[in-house]
């Protein structure tokens, strides 16, 4: 057992732990910049001296469990505080009310702010005004970059001290101080990974700035104002949360038009004027125009909050994988490795039946669906009441609310599937996950829809659902997205974290922790996403869809923003450049349109009379239905072609910044080269 394990010392570092300020050491000025609080002085001393005389500012409070001893929290203490080379975290760690507290404070110097910004591969404003890549040693060039406040967002700040976190790996075999001899770290354990199993690190969030979120939430959800603060929403939750509420705010805004003409039709068409063929094209067209002035938005989106030249490095495995330790052979580190096949063999002998036997019950709600369809309308005819009438939407309703139940089955076990599938990198488990849920929330959202519309050609039918499914839904989604969380934390969770002005500002930062964790945004895009195919899909049938979506988002715009900012913890969120694979899920949507709208042209009353008065048999009909389909899908490709993705400026931003990157990685290759060089002779 080595010393440094034994007195505390930093895991793999050269026993030389991080020092502590004392009152007279920090003279007071770190401790006063901190807040008006109780805190002790105490934060971890700054290695670097450029960043010694930087306001502190509390960005991250850890949680540590009952397991942790005083010792241990000493220890993990000057692990969080050590500089990197020595394998600590180079963060600054604070102890709060004393050492034998369960919190420990965090922040970050500015130096490993910096240099996990060029990691990262964001994108900072240099002293010439343009977006450049931001590269540490060209550093003192970028404006701000002494200010991290300003330089950097506080999702930012927040998000590269958990980046750093979960990048610690033990440097040799060593035993956690304070704890059983059992409880051990292997030399390239993820530290961080370890200490939550054991029960050292319960808890990881950001804090909140009182003072910050207070602005936020009158510019975006208090007042009467129309469109939304997004670089302030940025700033405060960071890019994965603002693209979520620029694409609301975007796809909301593009419902007036869909909805002005279904408005048009509802009250216009009668049986002699039939104008429901024009809702069917134009919602083809519609929706590959959303998507592509969105994909021009995000781009400038994603430049103007530095996002459009993040780096794609080689990741590290993600804290949920496992395996056997050996030699990475691309990296040449020691690490887990989990064999391809194993992973394969588990998608395909457990996964895939799996999400097989939930797409069987997707099929069994609807079977019962239609017996209880039949029963009912059986019924009806023979009573021929109110009392009866009422019963026809029954049906409609229990088979509403049994796919939303499936559905939250569903999500767990997905889940669950995906940690079993072990795989090493985030974005890899991120997208397994998505798809598998993807498969099922089209499957069980529409595949009802189409069996109606497609095999029983039932209009009517097909109308009295949707009607029921965007009335239904949208009232479900509110009462469970707001309603209960708001009433779960005024009366039950509100209570219990009560505080006063003077309360120590430890007490206030554990009491953001008595807060739900944010469930993150899936489900919110799934709504969305589920939205845009009824109403790309199947609008034709039911003209008011996009009025009743264009109502109901108006209201969600402002309901997610008060989620988010008073019902749930601050959650941390990587720097994103898009929305990522929802994307192309609403690509496909968009395509799919296509071919649904064709076919229920088809159904048509109007249609079918005329071909009946022309003489046309089904397979003539049929044979034009394809034309008109391939027709429309080589105009949707014209279309799409004719709209670049990004606006010329920002393709040119784009390489320029490409450009320079590459520049500047060849002469930190030179400069490399020359020293390597230097040294041999």
């Amino acid at each position: 057992m080595s010393k440094a394990a034994d007195d505390g010392g930093v895991p793999g570092g050269r026993g030389e732990p991080a020092q502590q300020l004392g009152g007279e050491a920090a003279g007071g000025k770190l401790a006063s910049k901190l807040s008006a609080s109780s805190f002790t002085p105490g934060w971890t001393k700054v290695s670097c001296p450029c960043c010694a005389s930087e306001r502190v500012e509390p960005l991250v409070l850890v949680k540590l469990g009952q397991k942790a001893v005083p010792e241990t929290k000493r220890w993990l203490i000057k692990l969080i505080g050590a500089p990197q080379k020595d394998g600590g975290a180079g963060l600054l760690a604070h102890p709060g009310e004393d050492a034998t507290g369960n919190i420990i404070v965090l922040s970050a110097p500015r130096c490993t702010l910096l240099r996990a910004t060029e990691e990262l591969g964001l994108c900072k404003i240099y002293h010439t005004g343009e977006m450049e890549a931001f590269a540490y040693n060209d550093r003192d060039n970028f404006r701000n970059s002494d200010n991290m406040e300003v330089f950097l967002t506080l999702a930012e700040r927040q998000y590269i001290i958990k980046y750093e976190l979960d990048g610690l790996r033990a440097q040799k075999d060593l035993r956690i101080p304070g704890l059983p001899d059992s409880c051990t770290l292997q030399k390239r354990d993820n530290i961080w990974q370890k200490l939550g199993q054991v029960g050292v690190v319960v808890d990881t969030f950001p804090l909140h700035n009182p003072d910050k979120l207070k602005d936020l939430s009158e510019s975006w959800y208090s007042g009467n104002q129309l469109t939304q603060p997004l670089d302030k929403v940025n700033e405060y939750f960071g890019s994965s949360v603002a693209f979520y509420f620029s694409f609301l705010d975007f796809y909301t805004w593009s419902l007036l038009p869909p909805a002005i003409l279904g408005l048009f039709i509802a009250y216009f068409s009668t049986k002699d004027i039939d104008l429901h063929n024009l809702k069917a094209v134009f919602s083809m067209l519609w929706s590959t125009v959303v998507i592509e002035l969105w994909k021009r938005r995000s781009s400038t989106l994603s430049y103007q909050w530095g996002t459009l030249n993040l780096a794609e490095r080689f990741a590290e495995p993600r804290p949920g994988f496992h395996g056997d330790l050996g030699v990475n052979p691309v990296t040449g580190r020691v690490e887990p490795l989990f064999p391809e096949w194993k992973r394969d063999l588990r998608m395909a002998l457990v996964s895939v039946p799996v999400v097989g036997l939930f797409l069987g019950l997707v099929v069994l709600g609807m079977m019962c669906f239609y017996w209880a369809e039949a029963r009912v309308k059986w019924l009806h005819k023979d009573w021929d009441s109110m009392i009866s009438q009422t019963f026809l939407y029954v049906p409609s309703v229990l088979h509403i609310v049994y796919t939303n139940m499936l559905a939250t089955v569903y999500r767990t076990v997905a889940t669950s599937l995906t940690e079993y599938e072990n795989h090493r990198e985030e974005s890899a488990y991120d997208n397994h996950l998505t798809g598998k849920i993807l498969v099922f929330t089209f499957f069980n959202n529409f595949a009802v829809l189409f069996h109606i519309a497609f095999f029983k050609q039932d209009v009517p039918l097909l109308r009295k659902r949707l009607a029921s499914l965007l009335i239904i839904t949208q009232l479900v989604n509110q009462v469970t997205e707001v309603v209960i969380p708001f009433l779960v934390d005024r009366f039950i969770s509100a209570p219990h974290r009560s505080e006063r002005e003077d309360d120590p500002k430890e007490d206030k930062f554990r009491n953001q922790g008595t807060l739900p964790t944010f469930p993150g945004l899936f489900a919110e895009y799934i709504e969305l996403l589920v939205q845009f195919g009824y109403l790309s899909l199947f609008s034709c049938v039911f003209p008011l869809t996009a009025v009743l979506l264009l109502l109901n988002n108006l209201t969600e715009i402002r309901s997610d923003a008060y989620k988010i900012c008073k019902l749930f913890r601050k959650p941390f969120y990587p720097p994103v450049a898009s929305m990522g694979v929802w994307k192309v899920a609403f690509e496909v949507l968009s395509f799919v349109s296509v071919v649904s709208n064709c076919w229920l042209l088809l159904l048509s009353p109007r249609l079918q009379k005329t071909s009946q008065e022309a003489g046309m048999s089904g397979s003539h009909l049929l044979v034009g239905a394809v034309m008109v389909e391939h027709v429309l899908i080589l105009v949707k490709v014209i279309m799409a072609a004719l709209i670049p993705d990004e606006p010329d400026w920002i393709r040119k931003k784009r390489e320029h910044i490409e450009y320079t990157s590459m520049q500047a990685l060849r002469q930190q290759v030179r400069i490399y080269s020359k020293r390597i060089s230097l040294k041999g002779k």
